[in-house]
């Protein structure tokens, strides 16, 4: 398991939450769920989108965001933000295997003051008037590139041929 984690920002819609839960069981990666959620986490559209995979996640409640920013700085883990505002695209940011990984609200993303706390800044590009990515998507995304800079070796040559 790698100390990279998830941190999710008043998440609103449960199926993503559930989607994101069941990505960080997989790759083996912790969430932290800065509340208030809007919803119930024991909502069954949040289990349902986890499937059996919840229990196998380490997932961690904050009650607000106060106390999840004393636990960061506690723990002395850097914050790295996925935005729509920011400018260097997540795959030219150099993660480290410590990371937390912030994701705002489907409807708002994070208010200014979380955005002002973020060591990093990192965007997914899109297509010109498009307006973002969906949450789940965007965690997965920005996750594998993180993993693979900090967990994942390169493969020996040749062993993504097929054999002859």
């Amino acid at each position: 398991m790698t100390m990279l984690r998830i941190a999710l920002y008043q998440p609103d819609i449960p199926g993503n939450t559930g989607t994101i839960l069941r990505l960080a069981a997989c790759l083996g990666l912790g969430v932290d769920i800065i509340e208030p959620a809007g919803f119930d986490i024991s909502d069954r559209n949040l289990k349902r989108a986890g499937m059996d995979y919840l229990s196998a996640v380490t997932l961690t409640r904050h009650v607000n965001w106060e106390r999840f920013e004393a636990w960061r700085l506690e723990s002395g883990r850097r914050l790295v933000l996925a935005s729509t505002k920011a400018a260097q695209p997540y795959t030219g940011f150099a993660y480290r295997d410590d990371d937390v990984l912030l994701f705002g609200r489907e409807s708002a993303g994070v208010p200014d003051h979380v955005q002002e706390k973020a060591d990093g800044r990192v965007l997914i590009p899109m297509v010109e008037g498009q307006r973002s990515i969906n949450v789940a998507m965007s965690a997965a995304m920005i996750s594998g590139e993180a993993l693979r800079q900090t967990q994942w070796s390169p493969l020996p040559p040749g062993s993504n041929v097929a054999p002859q």
